[in-house]
Parts: C-alpha cells; structure tokens; sequence
C-alpha cells in the first residue's frame, strides 16, 4: 500500500505542476513549496493526506464498509465523507491537487474517460492507474 499511497501523492503534485504551469508560468519554488507542505498521516482506520493546514483527503485502510485503499473526500478536518469512494489507490482513478475527484463518471458532468480508462477527467487531470506498475 505504500508505493500506491507515494503514487497518489506524486499524482497530487504532478497536476499541481499542470497548474502552476498554467496559471503561473511555471514558478518551480512554488511547486517545491507545495511539495515540501504535503504529509501523510497514517491512522487505524485511515490514512490523511494533508498539504500545509489543508485536510486533501482520506484513503481507506480499516473501515470495513469500503474497499482497502478506496480514495475519501474529507468531511472536515478528522474525518473523511462516508458517501462514496472517489476512486482506489489499487485501480484506475483521477485526482486534482484540490482534493480527491467529485463522484466520478459520465453523468456526474464529466466527460467520458478515452477508451480503457475510467475517472472523471476534468482540466488537465490524467487518469493514474494504481494497479501493478
């Protein structure tokens, strides 16, 4: 679960680069700033991704009514929102810098996935695929 989660965090700040880049002619020391500001806590239940005082989100790890590795928006600072995954850490997903995806799909607003992928692809997102690398 340990490289999935280091995955997921690299995608967190890959489309934070995308960002930058676009909003902001690539200033690399805020890439390394944003970096540098993301922590992962690791609990019994969940593991909470944070960069600076910002809660991203949550990835399942002992709650037995998802998936292990199953990706959770936060509801607040403690704890994620109990609704849905957003996407698993061991399948393909998408992510922005922002916090996981809104419920992904089709008919959530976003536009269809290229064939053989899934996630909703909204701005620049890619689609990660955290399975076997």
């Amino acid at each position: 679960m340990k490289e999935e989660i280091n995955k997921l965090v690299r995608s967190i700040i890959e489309d934070y680069s995308r960002w930058t880049a676009r909003a902001f002619d690539c200033n690399f020391n805020k890439v390394n700033d944003f970096k540098d500001s993301i922590e992962v806590k690791e609990g019994s239940k969940y593991i909470k991704i944070m960069h600076g005082n910002t809660v991203w989100g949550f990835v399942n790890k002992g709650n037995p009514d998802f998936e292990a590795g199953d990706i959770l928006k936060a509801a607040n600072w403690r704890a994620p929102a109990l609704n849905k995954a957003r996407g698993n850490i061991f399948g393909k997903y998408s992510v922005a810098w922002t916090g996981p995806h809104y419920i992904s799909g089709y008919t959530a607003g976003g536009k269809r996935a290229p064939e053989g992928k899934t996630g909703l692809l909204r701005g620049n997102s890619q689609v990660v695929d955290g399975g076997e690398s």
